[in-house]
């Protein structure tokens, strides 16, 4: 089955309507986000998806059979038979750092291409980048403790192994969806349920059961009944492993007061003599609640952060956009942009470059700029992906864009990861892209008084 058709209606109406008219003009489209839901930053993610979907861009026999029910002209589905992209591509790399107006991705190809990957593009990017992002935030608050996603129960259906992707990108170490591990590679992590220990008559028993089956992964679960009951349990089941020259991994709090409940289990354990032993939190966790509970000293080396992290709650859709910035009209250029009565609606015109100015290591101010123009002291953040209709990037492996994500957050001062920060990362306009603003907006000005 094709993707042909992943795509809103009004893109192939407005395709029959270029096609029927003659007007199909080479187009550059940007996409980009006016603002960020949460936080000053985003981590770019989803244009792996983006590549693969240009790759393989066909319409296929059933995709024109299902067309031609709905009303499209004969001899523009005849058309649509050998359509292929063949533009040009330019992207931010997957887990980079992003912010409000820089164009993430510049499409330039006949404008009935570039319309027609807009759907696409947005759906995959703007989940993606949203999680991506979200997760970095997650990792954030949990000052280098290991994060583990447990999202899969509450995402939304199969975006699910997008949602797990992006979370890697984004810092976590691990997930509980073993689909997305296999097709990933993404390490699996994982306890028990509440069940498991339910079925027992006696805690202990379901404990031991547990380490009898995974003696070299055990983790358990100590809250169903009572935590530090639970905990004084586990105890005594990882000595018993350490008899058999096995170890207990871990126990796992999944309700109260996590906080204060993990330094009594950490004392517990040590005084126990499994100071090895790890503790995983988990429950209904996010970025806040993480901040807060290491704020307050708790003794936690894992979260498992599932339903927030995997739907970007509070905020589930990034309002990423893709508009028209320049159309080629009989060689010549013709930049375009949106008025708006809301400012901040208003697009930018030409066809640009994004550019990042690094000192020490430390990233200081973006600039946009146009395409021909030069920064001085400057390192451009767009690079070609697609050039004629083929990819042209080196396709890196999942774990080298986590990296990636790493390394630039790093570089991202701190003032702009903080999770209650008010500091605006600094994105200036270049004097040629701000003249050409002024002359697009005079222009229109003018023609709406003749």
């Amino acid at each position: 089955m094709s993707e042909a058709l992943r795509t809103d209606l009004y893109q192939l109406t407005m395709m029959q309507a270029y096609w029927k008219s003659g007007h199909n003009p080479e187009a550059t489209f940007d996409y980009f986000v006016r603002k960020i839901p949460f936080g000053q930053y985003l981590v770019t993610a989803g244009l792996n998806y983006v590549l693969d979907y240009i790759e393989s861009l066909r319409f296929e026999d059933d995709d024109i059979e299902y067309l031609q029910s709905q009303g499209f002209d004969e001899d523009f589905l005849k058309h649509l038979r050998d359509f292929r992209f063949t533009g040009d591509i330019l992207a931010m790399p997957e887990g980079s750092i992003a912010f409000p107006l820089e164009p993430m991705i510049r499409v330039t190809a006949p404008i009935m291409e570039a319309q027609l990957v807009e759907t696409y593009l947005l759906n995959k990017m703007n989940f993606s980048t949203l999680i991506a992002t979200k997760a970095s935030r997650v990792v954030y608050a949990a000052r280098g403790r290991s994060i583990a996603e447990f999202g899969l129960r509450r995402a939304q259906g199969d975006g699910h192994l997008e949602a797990t992707r992006a979370t890697y990108i984004g810092g976590c170490d691990s997930t509980s969806n073993v689909l997305a591990g296999k097709i990933h590679g993404i390490p699996v992590s994982g306890t028990m349920a509440h069940s498991f220990v339910t079925s027992f008559d006696h805690e202990i028993d379901s404990y031991r059961a547990y380490a009898e089956a995974f003696p070299k992964r055990c983790f358990l679960l100590i809250d169903t009944y009572n935590s530090i009951e639970g905990a004084k349990k586990a105890v005594i089941v990882g000595k018993e492993l350490e008899k058999r020259g096995e170890k207990l991994l871990g126990v796992r709090l999944d309700s109260g007061d996590l906080a204060e409940l993990s330094k009594e289990v950490r004392r517990l354990l040590d005084d126990g003599g499994l100071k090895y032993v790890k503790i995983v939190a988990s429950g209904d966790l996010n970025e806040w609640k993480i901040d807060e509970m290491m704020k307050k000293g708790a003794k936690i080396d894992m979260f498992g952060v599932g339903t927030e992290l995997v739907t970007g709650r509070p905020t589930p859709a990034l309002d990423g956009i893709y508009k028209l910035s320049d159309v080629v009209e009989q060689g010549k250029h013709m930049p375009k942009m949106k008025l708006s009565d809301d400012p901040v609606k208003a697009t930018l015109p030409g066809k640009k470059s994004v550019w990042r100015i690094v000192e020490k290591g430390k990233f200081v101010r973006d600039v946009i700029s146009l395409e021909e123009e030069d920064v001085d002291n400057a390192i451009p953040i767009l690079e070609k992906v697609v050039e004629k209709g083929r990819i042209v990037c080196n396709r890196p492996s999942l774990e080298k864009i986590r990296q990636r994500t790493g390394e630039n957050l790093s570089n991202l001062p701190d003032i702009y990861r903080k999770l209650d920060s008010a500091a605006v990362y600094p994105v200036e306009f270049s004097r040629e892209l701000v003249a050409l603003r002024e002359r697009v907006i005079e222009k229109i000005r003018r023609e709406e008084l003749s």
